[in-house]
């Protein structure tokens, strides 16, 4: 299964490709057919993911199979050039009051150009297709203009803002991305 934009390919890691994703990078991408390219993320970006990938992608996918798509990154594949460019994902099944939360990634190389705005609707707009998906929160640090720019664009709107956090909501009834960007499900 992937999600499909206009110039991009979302597809959600299982368990054992994130094994590959997380020590076999290019084998990984072999298996995806992807062309291969590095990744090129700051520090602290690689120490986030990493947290992640073994308290939360690895941990979750194992325990939850069927719903593993909630639970793991989905990586960003750039069509033209069929690259991987990014992540983003899910914090997790929709609690009982019918939310989650998302968190995002693009490429130092490929910022700029909408991809991370492009890739926020489209997941957000496939998990609304899911009855129990109520609300997605978001959040960002105040001096991450660019994070806030995405998240406003792709319809959430500003809660509240703590000490260095400012966190956003896209409710699934006031959600405006759906019309933004042309993103079949299919399956993979």
């Amino acid at each position: 299964m992937f999600i499909e934009t206009t110039r991009l390919k979302l597809i959600p890691l299982k368990h054992h490709q994130l094994l590959l994703f997380d020590k076999h990078w290019s084998e990984l991408q072999r298996v995806l057919g992807l062309n291969e390219t590095i990744l090129k993320v700051d520090e602290l970006v690689k120490a986030d993911m990493h947290e992640a990938l073994h308290h939360f992608w690895l941990p979750n996918t194992r325990h939850y199979p069927e719903l593993y798509y909630w639970f793991t990154n989905w990586l960003v594949i750039l069509k033209s050039t069929n690259i991987a460019i990014g992540g983003i994902g899910f914090n997790g099944y929709p609690d009982d009051y019918g939310e989650t939360s998302i968190g995002y990634m693009i490429d130092e190389q490929h910022r700029g150009h909408g991809y991370a705005t492009e890739s926020a609707s489209a997941i957000c707009n496939w998990g609304f297709g899911f009855s129990i998906l109520k609300h997605i929160k978001a959040d960002t640090g105040i001096h991450n203009l660019a994070s806030q720019r995405v998240l406003l664009k792709a319809g959430f709107r500003k809660l509240e803002q703590k000490n260095d956090t400012i966190f956003y909501l896209l409710n699934k009834w006031a959600s405006t991305s759906s019309q933004l960007f042309n993103n079949p499900v299919r399956p993979l």
